[in-house]
């Protein structure tokens, strides 16, 4: 057995499979009356909320599909931004609008864009859960027009599969085989249709064992944090190029988000 197996227990087996039924039936009870609900509706409130240098809402703010629509926006991000000349996820385009609408410093914004336990949910968690949230039920389609959406694509695919670290560690490695977990963490395998759609349309999503709500820039630093990888930055080119990998792998799913995790 491997060092990386020692310590981190990747199990796969048929013993597996009820271990997967009784994770999703405790999650199945706790969706009704998602403690989620409370952040996105904090985060509507922002959103609507004249705020920063300028005191202006961010009612104005255009998610990809024309200033002020909210609603399907999730489902068809990350993507290209013609005024920032960049491919944004969700969170990145709401940290634009706070800073280009509203007059925020970008420095002050991202400075803590999580919440630890027992705290506060930040107001960037707050905003990409509504704003995902608008997006329930909406199907997902990444656009791949604009050659800068093909190269997030690519760039995405090639950091997927990258190896480093003092464990040898890439994204693949959890996530590129069938019925394997940690724990009782199921690892769903990323580079097949199926299980990436169940994981892109499910963040942001309530962390039970946390008790708060983690948006999917989360997802992604948590990743790096378990890999061993220098910390990710919060909107980094890196980040979105792999949610977009995620994404376009997720294409035609129904957006089900803020879902409960573990």
């Amino acid at each position: 057995m491997t060092t990386m197996n020692r310590r981190f227990r990747l199990v796969s087996g048929a013993d597996s499979d009820e271990v997967k039924k009784g994770i999703e039936k405790y999650r199945e009870m706790l969706q009704d009356g998602n403690p989620a609900e409370l952040t996105v509706w904090r985060g509507e409130e922002l959103w609507a909320e004249a705020r920063g240098p300028k005191n202006v809402s961010l009612e104005q703010c255009d998610l990809g599909k024309g200033p002020g629509v909210v609603e399907g926006a999730a489902a068809e991000m990350p993507r290209y931004f013609a005024d920032a000349d960049q491919v944004m996820d969700v969170e990145s385009r709401i940290v634009h609008c706070m800073v280009t609408l509203q007059g925020f410093d970008r420095a002050e914004v991202v400075k803590k864009p999580f919440s630890g336990r027992g705290q506060k949910q930040t107001d960037l968690e707050a905003l990409s859960g509504y704003v995902s949230e608008m997006s329930r039920g909406y199907e997902v389609n990444l656009p791949q027009e604009h050659p800068k959406e093909i190269a997030a694509y690519e760039r995405g695919e090639q950091s997927f599969f990258y190896v480093g670290g003092p464990y040898d560690f890439s994204c693949a490695t959890c996530h590129s085989k069938e019925g394997q977990r940690i724990r009782l963490q199921e690892l769903p395998n990323l580079t097949e249709s199926g299980p990436a759609q169940a994981a892109f349309t499910t963040w942001p999503a309530y962390r039970v064992s946390q008790g708060l709500l983690r948006s999917m820039q989360w997802r992604m630093y948590d990743c790096f944090r378990q890999q061993r990888f220098p910390a990710l930055e919060y909107g980094s080119q890196t980040s979105i190029d792999l949610i977009t990998y995620l994404g376009v792998k997720a294409k035609g799913a129904r957006m089900n988000t803020p879902a409960i995790k573990r």
